[in-house]
């Protein structure tokens, strides 16, 4: 929980992910240069002088979106990682939070993806182009948990030999390919995205099981 003096902690803090939910879906629509701090603002009908409060900058805005991302993300898929059955199991069980994960928080998975692929298009300053690259690694640290499981699936032999890097990076970018043709529809019930989200992981674990 943020620190702060002498204001509600968790009030301050229900504030601050307002404001980031509001910035995700507006990065996610107009991109990071297409947006300024009045769109934030007006997403949420506040004024920019109550975003500047929390926020110094744009910038700093857009990563906590990020890392507000990861930590979804991965608080979805670690509590899997050392679960029950074989390395299969816990493999597919870490795909289906991650695709639901996906569906659920579609425009914090762009704006991610913004940090990731149109690096160029920021137009940032070297002190920027860091931090990101610190954010990065903690993606990268995403990537490994799904490394290291299947190197165990391929140590108890539930899944079929083959370089583990190569696979959890082949896996990992096939599922969040899901952002380029799925919209959550705001009336779409959880228990549909989960189906969904293990029919998708299906599909790709059926090519990774032993044989």
């Amino acid at each position: 929980m943020t620190e702060t003096f002498g204001v509600d902690e968790a009030a301050h803090d229900a504030a601050r992910t307002m404001i980031l939910d509001a910035a995700a879906e507006v990065f996610h629509r107009q991109g990071f240069n297409g947006t300024t701090i009045d769109d934030i603002a007006r997403r949420i009908g506040a004024t920019k002088g109550r975003i500047y409060y929390y926020f110094r900058s744009k910038f700093d805005i857009y990563l906590s979106v990020y890392e507000h991302g990861m930590r979804l993300s991965r608080e979805s898929v670690e509590p899997h990682v050392d679960g029950p059955g074989t390395a299969l199991d816990r493999l597919t069980a870490m795909s289906v939070a991650h695709a639901r994960n996906l569906m659920t928080n579609l425009s914090y998975h762009d704006t991610i993806h913004q940090g990731i692929h149109r690096r160029s298009a920021l137009a940032l300053k070297d002190r920027q182009i860091e931090q990101l690259a610190e954010l990065n690694k903690i993606r990268d640290d995403h990537e490994m948990m799904f490394r290291r499981v299947v190197e165990q699936g391929m140590i108890d032999g539930s899944l079929r030999a083959e370089d583990p890097g190569l696979v959890a990076r082949v896996l990992l970018s096939s599922l969040n390919a899901i952002d380029s043709w799925f919209r959550i529809r705001p009336d779409q019930p959880a228990t549909e995205i989960e189906v969904l989200a293990a029919r998708v992981v299906g599909m790709h674990m059926a090519g990774l099981a032993a044989r």
